[in-house]
């Protein structure tokens, strides 16, 4: 009972301020699946989609493929995506993204700090970061057809 009313709350919560509001999106470092560290603040000068996204998410899955071909479409215009998985155990993601054959950077949030910086109280939640690294965009949740939403932000950020 307790775990259904949990994922209740993390479904059906309203999005965090912290993430709505536009400002300066916080940095952080993580390690990608690579063992490399990814800092946020390396990439000032894109425009980065930040998917936080679990294993045990259907809509997270579902929405993997979209990203990358967001990503492969943008990528020469200054444009990355992170993923962000927020599962203390990696064994689940990787299984998937064997499966998926990302090229965007999967970045792994063990401790959920950069989690709770900005504010993810949901699965998926996808924030758009322009140039200048602020906070522009930020959705909460995926059913098919956001992509379309996305790519008209992305293609508003990679023009400013």
């Amino acid at each position: 009972m307790k775990l259904i009313l949990l994922a209740l709350l993390v479904f059906c919560a309203p999005l965090a301020s912290a993430v709505t509001d536009q400002g300066s999106a916080a940095n952080f470092t993580l390690k990608s699946t690579t063992g490399e560290n990814i800092r946020l603040s390396e990439y000032r000068g894109e425009v980065v989609l930040i998917n936080f996204w679990a294993s045990w998410c259907g809509p997270c899955r579902q929405e993997m493929p979209e990203l990358e071909a967001l990503h492969q479409r943008y990528r020469d215009l200054g444009f990355t995506v992170f993923g962000i998985n927020v599962e203390q155990d990696r064994s689940s993601a990787e299984r998937i993204l064997r499966d998926l054959g990302l090229s965007f950077p999967v970045l792994f949030d063990d401790d959920n700090q950069v989690s709770e910086l900005y504010d993810v109280d949901a699965m998926p939640v996808t924030v758009l970061v322009d140039r200048n690294g602020e906070v522009r965009f930020a959705h909460k949740g995926y059913k098919p057809g956001y992509e379309a939403m996305y790519e008209q932000q992305i293609r508003e950020l990679v023009k400013e």
